[in-house]
């Protein structure tokens, strides 16, 4: 019996569908949420988001946020998120260079954590886009193949 997950940003919705699993990067580690899971609220902190459906996978870059489980429904409440195969990785290289340059002009703690957290993001989507990158010899996900 699958459970409705739906992923929201203030832009736009991401996902909404039913799904068998979630697992989600909460700020004390990784959740797994599978259907019928007791209720919570936590917060999301910058990380991978991976949504189990028919035994594939899809993956979501999240760069914090809320997720609630309440009966047999999980919301994820996102503070910028975008699924694998939306990431630019050049656009995100060029993300985490800008935000390094940013860390080492050494401006006001206020710039410092901006600047540390812009790191971050880019940081898990370049992370993600490299890892779900389809290897030689290998169908790429959801294509039908195997590498789940």
């Amino acid at each position: 019996m699958p459970m409705m997950l739906e992923i929201i940003t203030a832009e736009r919705q991401v996902y909404s569908d039913e799904v068998d699993m979630v697992i989600a990067p909460g700020v004390d580690g990784q959740l797994g949420i599978l259907p019928k899971h007791a209720p919570l609220m936590t917060m999301l902190k910058p990380g991978e988001l991976t949504v189990r459906k028919n035994g594939e996978d899809i993956y979501v870059a999240v760069s914090g946020g809320f997720m609630e489980v309440l009966g047999n429904r999980v919301s994820v409440l996102a503070d910028a998120c975008e699924r694998s195969d939306e990431i630019d990785e050049e656009r995100a290289q060029q993300a985490m260079q800008r935000a390094q340059e940013r860390l080492a002009s050494q401006g006001s703690d206020m710039e410092s954590r901006m600047a540390l957290a812009a790191f971050q993001r880019a940081q898990v989507r370049i992370n993600l886009v490299r890892r779900r990158r389809p290897r030689a010899g290998q169908p790429p996900p959801g294509s039908g193949g195997t590498n789940a």
